[in-house]
C-alpha cells in the first residue's frame, strides 16, 4: 500500500526542519549566543517523525546523543548544560541591556522570562 501523500508532505516538513534545526544547533557549538541544544532536541524530535534512521544517529552520535538520551529518557540537563545554558543568559542579557539600552519596563520583561527559563533549567535532574 502506497504513503498517503499528505503523511509523505508531513515527512519532508518534519525533515526540513529537522534539518534546519540541526544545521543552527550546529552553528550554535561555534557561535556562543546562538544555542546548541534546543536546536538538536527540536531536530531530534522531528527526525523521530521523519526519518528513523537519522533519528538513531543522532541518539548514537559520540558528541550530541548522550545529552539528547538523557534528555529523551530522564528530561535531564546535564551540570555543563545548566552551567553554559544559565551562564549564556545571563552574559545575553548583559550585552542586551547595554547595547539597546530598553525601558525598565522591557528589561524586566526579558530579565522576568530569562529567569523562568533559567529556573526550569536548573530544577531539571542532572
Amino acid at each position: 500500500m502506497a504513503p498517503k501523500p499528505r503523511a509523505t508532505m508531513l515527512r519532508w516538513v518534519f525533515g526540513a526542519v529537522g534539518a534546519i534545526a540541526f544545521a543552527l544547533g550546529f552553528i550554535g557549538v561555534f557561535l556562543p549566543l546562538l544555542p546548541t541544544t534546543p536546536f538538536m532536541l527540536l531536530a531530534l524530535a522531528c527526525f523521530a517523525r521523519a526519518s528513523p534512521r537519522v533519528e538513531n544517529w543522532l541518539l548514537t552520535h559520540p558528541k550530541y546523543g548522550p545529552p539528547l538520551r538523557a534528555w529523551r529518557e530522564r528530561g535531564a540537563i546535564g551540570p555543563k548544560g545548566k552551567i553554559a545554558g544559565t551562564g549564556g543568559m545571563a552574559t545575553s542579557y548583559v550585552i542586551f541591556y547595554l547595547v539597546s539600552t530598553p525601558s525598565l519596563l522591557v528589561a524586566g520583561v526579558v530579565a522576568g522570562i530569562m529567569v523562568c527559563v533559567a529556573i526550569f533549567i536548573l530544577t531539571r535532574p542532572s
